[in-house]
């Protein structure tokens, strides 16, 4: 039986009225190809790839790519190959096998490697083990919030990323205009992201250095203005749309217009470093950049922790109505095989037994391969399988709730907190040292990943139920996607220390070394912890007090929080796309139906330059691998000349010139995306 619709239906994006409902692409009485040999045999390739490339580039530069995207318009192309041409719901579960690769990786190379930076024992099987059961304790943790999230709150979360995937899939299968609006859009994000990322044709990221009379501002009261320039963050912020762009945006400059400046004002007076800093740099020596890093993030961090707690006790509704749901089917009153195929999960009596499993592994795993010299291993154990499981129950509601609101997961910000709060309460039990280092480090390893992973799956239920696929298939597919994609990930890590290392050696000369920069710092933290120096527990109430004063006046503590965290320039660009997306429905005036045919080409555009950029941001890393490797120049640098050639015209600098000159092509994609979104007519 075939789909009966060639486009997600008008009501796919905004909240119901009363009485109505959401019918999806593929209705739930159809019964197409889904789970079969096609579309797993292709996500368990991906899973290994993406893994591989998204591991490889995350630990070189810190930046791990999204591949649920790539890997969706990889799925669409390959599925006309056969002769039978690959439905759109095995296209959806070879996008949630493989899209677990990023989940894996960002989950695991934030912690993992700096085993080896601390000197610590690490083999391909413990890698194996904190990656595999925190990506299984994720996804478990996050199937009886499946309905709320995805269809009780239908229309309240913006999810950025899975509407572009989303748009990716269904003009894959609608084909014709749809598609070829979406084509050209990420033909022109995709080409403009690359000649930023790879060909340096201008800078990436504008800073008010680059303009004379503001540079002083920077240097002197530490006030300085950052705008990152690629085309795939102009989507997400179309897509996130001007509300929530403004909350996250506030929230970044209060950290940057206040905070930074405040800090670098009172430390310019202090003749000593101020903690946490512990290498002696003073807060007068340091950029606007580095009194954000070192002091103002922190702040973010408490902020995020905050609105976590926050939003969980304002949701314990939720958490009680979506577990007394599973345990009222282990009853027999209900069961979640039966009802409509569409709002399927996972039996609840198959959630516990995988819970129970978890527990048992990682009790195993803590008492036999990471604490077994201890004394009072088995004790110590227990506290660290209880730290996982309250910690990861906690935060998974937060993760859900922050890939919804503004398609970024600050898995980094909750494992360091993971990461000082397990530190405090091992030494507490009496472990220090390298055996505590070790636990501390395993344990935040299988919470970053359940994290990652809970957010993600959040996103592919969310398409899923768009579209119309069975969210039970979804679910057991992603528990394939993460068996490889952990293999994937250890192996990896340990090729790359052995090949380059973390840290400078007599083996590994320092230019050769890899960055892993998430690593270094959780590195930091916890040897900082384990010598039981001083926490920045004040920064963490600061936070914690910011995130309290936006709930208590009405203002979503969690977005907020989120701009507090997340880099400036990369939150400013958001309200960029979300007033795009404010003009493009504006510009109809009060004909309805035009409005919602502008709004709809708009958002198959951003979801163009979303999917373009991380498609060519994918290519631009192997390049860089390739470079890497063979130690050869395949293209980086080949349109630098132009910024370095207007700057010798003008006089100014090429680092400067390139800054301007990316603000003026952004200017131009900007006036693009508003008159593409303005050419639909009320057919379209």
């Amino acid at each position: 039986m075939e789909t009966s619709k060639k486009s997600l239906p008008e009501n796919a994006y905004r909240p119901l009225n009363p009485g109505e409902t959401y019918q999806p692409l593929v209705p739930a009485s159809a019964q197409l190809p889904e789970f079969t040999p096609r579309s797993v045999t292709l996500g368990i390739l991906m899973a290994v790839l993406f893994s591989a490339a998204a591991a490889f580039l995350g630990l070189k530069a810190g930046q791990v790519f999204e591949a649920a995207i790539p890997i969706a318009i990889i799925g669409v192309g390959v599925g006309f190959l056969f002769p039978r041409r690959s439905t759109i719901l095995e296209n959806v579960i070879v996008q949630s096998i493989g899209a677990a690769s990023g989940l894996v990786v960002a989950g695991s190379i934030f912690t993992l490697p700096a085993l080896f930076i601390l000197g610590l024992p690490a083999d391909l099987f413990k890698l194996f083990v904190v990656a595999l059961l925190g990506g299984a304790l994720g996804i478990l943790f996050l199937v009886p919030f499946r309905r709320y999230f995805v269809k009780e709150m239908h229309g309240e979360f913006p999810f950025p990323e899975a509407t572009a995937t989303t748009e990716v899939l269904v003009a894959g299968e609608a084909g014709g205009k749809q598609a070829k609006v979406l084509a050209v859009a990420a033909a022109v994000g995709g080409l403009f992201d690359f000649v930023i990322i790879h060909l340096e044709g201008w800078a990436e990221v504008f800073t008010s250095r680059a303009v004379p009379f503001l540079a002083g501002l920077a240097d002197k009261a530490k006030l300085v203005f950052r705008f990152n320039v690629l085309a795939s963050i102009l989507g997400l912020g179309y897509i996130i749309g001007l509300k929530y762009a403004l909350i996250i945006c506030a929230g970044s400059f209060v950290s940057w217009f206040l905070l930074v400046p405040l800090v670098g004002y009172v430390g310019s007076q202090l003749p000593a470093a101020l903690p946490p800093v512990t290498d002696g740099t003073l807060i007068a020596a340091m950029s606007a950049e580095a009194i954000f890093r070192n002091y103002v993030r922190h702040i973010g961090i408490g902020a995020i922790a905050a609105a976590g707690i926050l939003g969980i006790l304002r949701s314990w509704r939720v958490v009680v109505k979506a577990f007394s749901m599973g345990f009222a089917e282990l009853a027999g009153r209900k069961h979640s095989q039966g009802g409509e195929r569409t709002d399927r999960d996972i039996p609840m009596s198959w959630v516990l037994v995988g819970l129970a499993l978890v527990a048992f592994a990682l009790l195993v795993f803590f008492r036999f391969f990471v604490l077994a010299g201890e004394r009072r291993a088995t004790t110590l154990s227990l506290v660290a399988l209880g730290i996982v499981f309250v910690i990861s129950f906690l935060f998974t509601t937060l993760a859900a709730r922050a890939i919804a609101t503004v398609g970024t997961n600050p898995v980094s910000g909750m494992t360091l907190m993971t990461l000082i709060l397990t530190s405090v309460l091992l030494v507490k039990a009496g472990l220090s040292g390298p055996s505590g280092m070790l636990a501390a480090l395993l344990i935040g390893g299988v919470v970053c990943t359940a994290l990652s992973m809970a957010g993600g799956l959040i996103t592919d239920l969310k398409i899923g139920y768009w579209i119309g696929a069975t969210p039970a298939v979804q679910q057991k597919a992603k528990f394939l996607g993460t068996i490889f994609a952990a293999a994937t990930v250890g192996a990896v890590i340990l090729l790359l220390n052995q090949a380059y290392g973390f840290v400078p050696s007599p083996e590994h000369p320092a230019d050769k070394v890899f960055a892993a920069p998430q690593a270094n710092a959780m590195a930091a933290v916890i040897k900082t912890l384990m010598s039981q120096e001083q926490v920045p527990w004040l920064l963490y109430g600061v936070g914690v007090l910011a995130a309290l004063a936006m709930q208590m006046i009405g203002v979503p503590s969690l977005a907020f929080a989120l701009g507090m965290y997340i880099p400036l320039e990369l939150n400013v660009p958001l309200v960029v796309g979300g007033l795009i997306a404010h003009w493009v429905r504006g510009s109809a005036g009060t004909d309805q139906a035009l409005a919602q045919a502008r709004a709809t080409r708009g958002t198959l555009i951003a979801s163009g330059f979303i999917a373009g950029g991380a498609l060519l941001g994918v290519v631009a890393a192997l390049l860089k691998i390739v470079n890497v490797w063979s130690g050869a120049n395949t293209g980086i640098g080949v349109l630098a000349v132009v910024p370095q050639g207007l700057a010798h015209l003008v006089g100014a600098s090429p680092e400067h010139t390139a800054q301007v000159l990316g603000l003026v092509a952004y200017c131009g994609l900007c006036a693009y995306m508003l008159w593409d979104a303005k050419r639909a007519e009320k057919e379209g």
